[in-house]
């Protein structure tokens, strides 16, 4: 018999202020590990105000984990150590790996529609922090959209939900990450991996999660506890929310800035690599075309 999952723990995101002066929310952080294993980080970032977000991530370094940025309204331009270089757009997801070491930048774009998106952050094993940086990128109209049921739509990031799979793959800790709508007056149970962490981030919207239907409202977190499903129940109104899910690693966590390695001697490393100018190992992108010549064949 499947077991529902209880939430666990909620949590309202919080301003912070990150880059050279970007206001975003911060779902969760440092403060919170493990208890998001394998996940470190998630950013909410969403304003109508050039001011807060045109200051941007000038070129900044990252080892030992993945970043992946998921673009709701607006444009973020990237470019990287690997030569990579485009303008990431509503509804393009892009998923990258540090790996050993990766620069880059990611400056938005002023836009009327403003700007709103997610990074999170997966950590890497231990066995696979040095492995060689790569980049995924994915356009918004690949990224499939099934309805399970009546009610209920899914983008599928990464992960699979009936047949569809998401064009992010091979990635180290098994993550999910689906974009849920869910309409008023509907009821659904989405099976999701034993033994995985799972957590919910409601964009817009309300809803009742988990066996005990918990209230999640806008802009809050809910980490479920174990079990093999998660059930979602909205009552007078309909409810967006990213659904998350990944391996967890259960290995010693050592954080600074960027970078993300198991011991502190791994971070001085780093860092010592950084100053001296040997921190980029190697790295290759998946798709190496340029983006923005892409992007004129493709839209």
């Amino acid at each position: 018999m499947k077991r529902i999952r209880q939430i666990k723990k909620t949590m309202k995101s919080k301003p912070v202020i990150e880059g050279a002066g970007v206001r975003l929310k911060r779902v969760f952080g440092n403060p919170e590990v493990p208890l998001f294993d394998p996940f470190l980080l998630m950013d909410d970032f969403h304003s109508e105000n050039p001011e807060d977000y045109m200051a941007g991530f000038p070129m900044h370094p990252h080892r030992g984990i993945e970043t992946i940025t998921y673009m709701l309204q607006g444009a973020v331009e990237h470019q990287d150590s690997m030569g990579n270089r485009g303008v990431i757009q509503a509804g393009d997801i892009q998923w990258m790996t540090a790996g050993s070491g990766i620069i880059h930048e990611e400056m938005p774009k002023e836009s009327k529609s403003g700007l709103w998106g997610f990074q999170l952050w997966a950590n890497l094993p231990a066995a696979s922090k040095m492995m060689p940086p790569r980049y995924q990128e994915v356009l918004a109209k690949d990224v499939p959209v099934v309805t399970p049921k009546a009610g209920v739509t899914v983008k599928v990031i990464c992960g699979q939900v009936l047949e569809a799979k998401g064009p992010v793959r091979d990635i180290v800790t098994d993550p999910q990450y689906l974009d849920f709508s869910v309409l008023a007056q509907t009821t659904y149970e989405y099976d999701v991996p034993s033994g995985h962490t799972v957590f919910a981030y409601v964009v817009s919207g309300e809803a009742f999660f988990g066996e005990e239907e918990h209230m999640g409202s806008c802009e809050e977190v809910l980490l479920f506890g174990e079990g093999d499903t998660v059930k979602i129940r909205t009552s007078d109104a309909a409810v967006r929310f990213l659904l998350i899910s990944g391996k967890p690693i259960k290995e010693p966590v050592a954080w600074y800035g960027p970078m993300v390695m198991n011991s502190q001697a791994e971070i001085q490393t780093a860092l010592q690599e950084f100053r001296n100018g040997t921190f980029i190992k190697s790295g290759r992108s998946v798709g190496q075309e340029d983006r923005l010549d892409r992007q004129k064949r493709e839209r």
